[in-house]
């Protein structure tokens, strides 16, 4: 027998089935870095309509995590996708470099090498370590395939961002909304700092809950003013806290002024609590009788003290809205040192206090003997034991419930009053200024708007000082007996602020008052705190490394995209500095995407070890995979990963893949300057499946455009999988494959695959850069840009007419017999009737709608099913035995063996061979080989 391959057009390329991206992303990198592709892309849309990205910094610190890696393939999708929509995209990389992480490993390296250095050499190996984890950071954001102005980084540590950061600072002194004030701020005693917070996580806390009681001083004022007489029995006030160590800061014991209080005698004790906490505070002292002997309303009370119970001090009864009854007993101590609501009800009291702890938390030596220097968490024990010894413990045990930790040190934090510098949220109207341009902003998803409203309504004031070393500081002067501000303070800063835009931050603490302030330096002093480093990634749009390009953009980015984390974070810090500053919204949409976790929806954590880095799933399947894996998962809510998804994340790939292939390998010796076909003289199919990938485009750029990729993925895998895979490619196979190479049929389907296959490349791009990358060096032709990111989305695709008869409407018809005929042909294998398709005679029984329609396809409805022959009957006519369709009424089949001979050239059964010298083929391939070649018109 002749061996007929050579006939054939036998699909041919060397892109490649299997992707080994590990292996060739490396190179392609590489192709990019040495043609410079970020400044092509720049050149190339000069002029075009300006789209900007802010990038939300990062720390300078440490590996990148998977966090990291979702969040820059986020913004390089939208990136990669503006630019192909013919924008001028802005996109500059940024870096956190200030602040406590730094400094912690700098301190670490410093106490491994025992050694002393200066706060200036502390500063510069800041600086240093730093630039060094920029540096590796950089490397790492690179090879996720992450576009951007790499050699132009905002680096908060450059000597112009810190002094531009000083710039917005002194103009928020400027406009009023900068004071100071010795108040609670969150303060971690591992950081012996402020934290913002965005720095604050909650966590279940297991803490000691106990009832204690405090005795009325000079209780007869009590029976005066409820009794109107003069007995004198001892009164306790039922206290419940559960922040034993707070006990020895006590300023005050408040009630709400609107709760009613019953005082209740037990044995012989005298107890006043709330009269809705009775029931349980009493079961739980392990009282079960009691007697009522009065109710009165908090408001009702005055000029009332209490005895601390293990120090020698007595202190007021005050009324105060905060005090719930929900909890405990109606009753609390108020210690202002440790927290807001009992500060600010000391104040509107007029009662003053002095620090308890220091910095550290350690309790100073004037408090109590026992407790001299006692780290206040191991003060606990302490404590109950002074309460126990001077019989005023009611009543202890243990309580599970949400309390703040540091987010570094994954430790409990306090609110500790200091010195500290604030932004007044509510000056000039600020809080509701920020509310109003929320409101103008797109959120997705939507419900982050009301999370950010709530979130601005309930803040207090802004803490921006911090007591660290490395950190822009706060450039002024106060007086050293008042704390008031320089009177000349804004054109001192500018002149301190030039100098760090010179010689960095290290200028401001090189500066003594004496030598910049002369004589006045004995009245005067330099502030040593540093600013809050949400305030300086904060200020990155004010800065003047966008004032150059953004002034013609009205200093608002198009889109933000950050963390779940950053509504309290970056997306805040930036909307008060605009709102206070510009008064405008910083951006116009914000994306929030969800947080990692692992396959069981837990968080991922070193300890726990279910953690998935980046660098493990780049270097065994690559980054492609990585970026698909964010885009097809719906960013708004947790995003699971683990090696079983990403498994399944890579059979998507291979689908993606072998679809572009099998259309490029079709491709072979097609040259489109010559070779394309005209639309009016194309098989109709053929313009179907062009029409059907314009369709495709629109809602995947649509999808792009409202930042949905997970749908993009979801369009990718439709079109591939059936209308490509099961469909139209499987359906063009023998005419690819048998008609003469030049032919219409085989030119028409060849340009209907170019067609699609310049526009399916694009349609990657954003996601899979890479394998884009490497597809387009394939795809044949001249006229095309040397890079698929200098591209646009295709305008090459066209649609069907809806007016014709066989519009899209039809095609859907046919998709949908088709996937039945499938099922039909499937269930004769199973029944061993058949082995392929092509070996079938089928029958199809149907009613005059469908007969009509399948028979506009004349000879050519067997290469619709790829069987060898089809009948069409009328349904009535149909067997008993026929299979029957679940999905469309009025349509059987029946699937015989076909009886004839196989043609060793198209595979066809053929019923008879036609009697001439090439005896072995069919008539068909014989007008394929040496004939005028076969006709086709619909498939």
């Amino acid at each position: 027998m002749k061996d007929y391959k050579t006939t054939l057009n036998l699909p041919k390329t060397n892109f490649s089935m299997k992707g080994n991206l590990s292996k060739k992303e490396p190179f392609i990198l590489k192709k990019w870095n040495d043609n410079n592709i970020y400044s092509l892309i720049k050149k190339q849309n000069i002029g075009k309509k300006k789209f900007f990205l802010n990038d939300g910094p990062p720390y300078a610190n440490g590996n990148i995590h998977i966090g990291h890696a979702i969040n820059k393939i986020l913004k390089d999708i939208v990136i990669k996708f503006k630019t192909l929509s013919g924008f001028d995209t802005y996109y500059t990389p940024s870096w956190d470099c200030h602040g406590l992480p730094i400094e912690h490993k700098v301190e670490k390296t410093i106490k491994k090498e025992n050694i002393l250095i200066t706060k200036k050499e502390f500063r510069i190996k800041c600086r240093n370590y730093a630039q060094s984890q920029v540096n590796n950071q950089k490397l790492e954001f690179i090879r996720l395939g992450v576009f951007g102005d790499w050699e132009n980084s905002y680096l908060t540590m450059n000597f112009k961002n810190e002094a531009n950061i000083a710039r917005t600072l002194m103009k928020m002194f400027k406009y009023g909304y900068v004071y100071q004030d010795f108040k609670p701020v969150h303060w971690c005693i591992n950081c012996k700092s402020a934290l913002a917070e965005a720095e604050v996580e909650y966590h279940n806390k297991l803490s000691n809950s106990i009832i204690i009681k405090f005795k009325l001083a000079h209780n007869i004022n009590f029976w005066n003013q409820i009794f109107k007489n003069d007995h004198n029995q001892d009164i306790h006030l039922v206290v419940w806290t559960t922040t034993p160590w707070t006990l020895p800061a006590s300023q005050a014991i408040a009630l709400n002024p609107n709760f009613k209080y019953q005082l209740i005698q037990t044995n012989n004790n005298l107890f006043i609590i709330s009269e809705k906490s009775v029931p349980d505070t009493m079961n739980k002292m392990g009282i079960q009788k009691w007697k009522k002997i009065h109710i009165f309303l908090g408001k009702n009370i005055s000029n009332l003290k209490v005895i601390h119970p293990f120090l020698n001090t007595t202190i007021p009864v005050i009324l105060a809205d905060h005090v719930t009854q929900e909890l405990g007993t109606g009753i609390v101590h108020t210690a202002p040192e440790f927290g807001q609501d009992d500060y600010y009800a000391c104040k509107k009291n007029n009662i003053n206090f002095t620090p308890t702890i220091d910095k550290k938390g350690h309790f100073l030596n004037n408090i109590h003997p026992k407790l001299n220097n006692i780290n206040i968490f191991k003060s606990i024990k302490i404590v109950i034991k002074l309460l126990n010894n001077n019989n005023a413990l009611l009543h202890s045990e243990k309580l599970v419930h949400s309390y703040p930790y540091c987010w570094r040190h994954k430790t409990p934090i306090i609110s500790r009053a200091t010195q500290q510098w604030f932004i007044n949220i509510n000056h000039n109207n600020l809080r509701n200024r920020c509310i109003k341009y929320i409101q103008e902003v797109k959120w997705i998803p939507h419900w982050s708007k009301n999370r950010m409203i709530e979130m601005i309504i309930n803040r207090p004031d802004w803490c921006i000082s911090r007591q660290r070393t490395w950190g822009v500081p706060i450039p002024i002067f106060i007086h050293r007996k008042t704390g008031k501000l320089h009177p000349d303070t804004i054109k001192l800063s500018q002149k301190i602020i030039q100098n760090i835009e010179t010689n960095g931050i290290q200028a401001w603490f090189d500066i003594t008052e004496k030598s910049f302030l002369g004589e006045l330096f004995k009245q005067y002093k330099k502030v040593t705190d540093v600013i809050d480093v949400w305030f300086e990634s904060g200020s990155i749009q004010l800065s003047n490394i966008y004032n150059k390009i953004q002034h013609q953009h009205n200093n608002i980015s198009d889109l933000y995209i950050e963390g779940l984390d950053q509504h309290r974070g970056w997306f805040m810090s930036s909307l008060i500095i605009s709102a206070a500053i510009s008064n405008q919204t910083p951006y116009k949409k914000v994306i929030t995407h969800g947080f990692v976790v692992d396959k069981n929806k837990k968080k991922m954590s070193k300890s726990i070890g279910n953690t998935v880095h980046p660098s493990e799933v780049i270097n065994t399947l690559g980054s492609d995979i990585l970026r698909l894996w964010t885009a097809s998962t719906n960013y708004s809510k947790e995003m699971s990963i683990s090696q079983e998804t990403l498994i399944h994340i890579s059979d998507y790939y291979r689908r993606i893949r072998n679809t572009a292939r099998f259309l490029l390998a079709n491709l072979h010796e097609f040259n489109p300057e010559n070779d394309l076909i005209n639309a009016k003289n194309m098989i109709i199919l053929d313009k179907w499946a062009i029409g059907k990938a314009l369709h495709i485009q629109k809602k995947i750029i649509k999808s792009y455009k409202n930042y949905n990729f997970h749908d993009v993925i979801k369009y990718l895998m439709n079109f591939c999988s059936l209308d490509m895979g099961t469909f139209y490619l499987e359906i063009i196979k023998d005419r690819q494959y048998t008609t003469q190479k030049n032919s219409i049929a085989r030119r028409s389907c060849q340009t209907a695959m170019y067609l699609i296959l310049t526009a399916f490349v694009k349609w990657i791009t954003p996601i899979l850069p890479f394998t884009s990358d490497e597809l387009w060096e394939y795809i044949p032709g001249t006229n095309k840009n040397k890079f698929v990111f200098l591209e646009l989305w295709s305008n090459q695709l066209f649609d069907l007419n809806h007016k014709d008869t066989m519009n899209h409407e039809y095609w859907n018809q046919l998709l949908i017999i088709k996937t039945e005929v499938n099922k039909a042909l499937e269930h004769a294998r199973q029944n061993k009737i058949i082995r392929k398709s092509l070996e079938a005679h089928m029958t199809l029984y149907v009613n005059e709608t469908i007969k009509c329609n399948l028979k506009l396809l004349n000879k050519e409805l067997k290469f619709l099913f790829i069987t060898s022959k089809v009948e069409i009957k009328n349904f009535y006519e149909a067997p008993k035995d026929a299979f029957q369709s679940e999905t469309i009424t009025n349509f059987k089949t029946i699937i015989k063996k076909m009886n004839g001979i196989k043609c060793p050239r198209c595979w066809h059964i053929i019923t008879k061979i036609k009697n001439n010298k090439n005896h072995e083929i069919c008539k068909r391939c014989i007008l394929n080989t040496i004939g005028p070649g076969e006709l086709r018109q619909f498939l």
